[in-house]
């Protein structure tokens, strides 16, 4: 069950219509790495958590203030929009908001589809995928995947930050900066905490027995490139990160035939020479 509150965790105050803005801040909210995915991630998460209750209790918690966050960008970005069109060009064009959306760096579709308001997308107007959230059942990868998508999250919005000088949007933008910054700590805390308990171990999944893999190649540094720099690096050489093995380097030889039989001639696919007919 959720319940909704009329007020804001936060401001949202800008002190000027900008529609160009707007349109950047969608990506934070309904891009990739946007506020819409990491609420499906981290909810999808709690209600598919077999483990302790605090993991679960901690999921849905992070997960209906991420909900909280879509909702300060989509009001944030209308605000924004409020008088836009109109203002964005010169007269000429300002009669036909369309045409001034348009020219001006806008979101057509804040005009067009959403009269003045955020929408489900990205940046560049394409949907939000549900693809974007991410809950595989194992809390260790899934805690890795959410530092990845905070610190990503963190990132374009900072780049944002850079990109206006309007008090009140940085003023925002510094609230979800921070709560980025308590997030990606918290999700180092949790993956320690899921270690600790012996829950899960590197490498994820922990209870795969490593002796179904193929021991040769399960700590080596496969070298395919010519940058040697490469091999100067912790993943070279000495222990490995899980204690289980020794990190090597090596330049693999490749050991396997390529190529495919020729196709099914049901499938009428290119019919096969005469010499490939024979080895059929």
């Amino acid at each position: 069950m959720f319940f909704h509150d009329q007020r804001l965790q936060y401001r949202t105050e800008p002190t000027r219509p900008d529609p160009v803005l707007a349109r950047r801040l969608q990506e934070p909210l309904g891009g990739q790495w946007g506020e819409i995915s990491v609420a499906m991630s981290y909810l999808f998460q709690g209600w598919s958590c077999r483990g302790p209750a605090k993991y679960r209790d901690m999921l849905l918690a992070i997960g209906t203030e991420e909900i909280g966050h879509v909702e300060m960008l989509a009001t944030l970005i209308g605000r924004l929009l409020e008088g836009a069109p109109l203002e964005t060009q010169e007269a000429a064009v300002a009669a036909n908001p369309a045409v001034a959306a348009v020219m001006g760096g806008m979101n057509p579709q804040h005009a067009i589809v959403a009269g003045l308001a955020a929408t489900a997308a990205d940046s560049n107007g394409v949907p939000w995928n549900g693809r974007f959230a991410v809950a595989s059942g194992n809390l260790l990868a899934d805690f890795r995947f959410n530092v990845t998508a905070e610190s990503q999250g963190r990132l374009q919005v900072t780049r944002i930050y850079e990109m206006t000088d309007d008090p009140g949007v940085r003023d925002t933008l510094a609230f979800l900066i921070a709560r980025d910054t308590m997030h990606q700590n918290q999700w180092l805390a949790a993956i320690a905490e899921l270690e600790a308990d012996g829950l899960e171990t590197t490498p994820a999944p922990s209870n795969f027995p490593q002796s179904r893999e193929n021991a040769e190649v399960a700590y080596q540094f496969q070298d395919l490139s010519n940058g040697p720099a490469a091999a100067e690096g912790r993943w070279a050489g000495g222990p490995s990160m899980d204690g289980k093995g020794t990190f090597t380097t090596v330049r693999p030889e490749p050991i396997a035939p390529s190529g495919l039989p020729p196709a099914d001639p049901r499938l009428f696919g290119t019919p096969p020479t005469p010499a490939m007919a024979k080895l059929k």
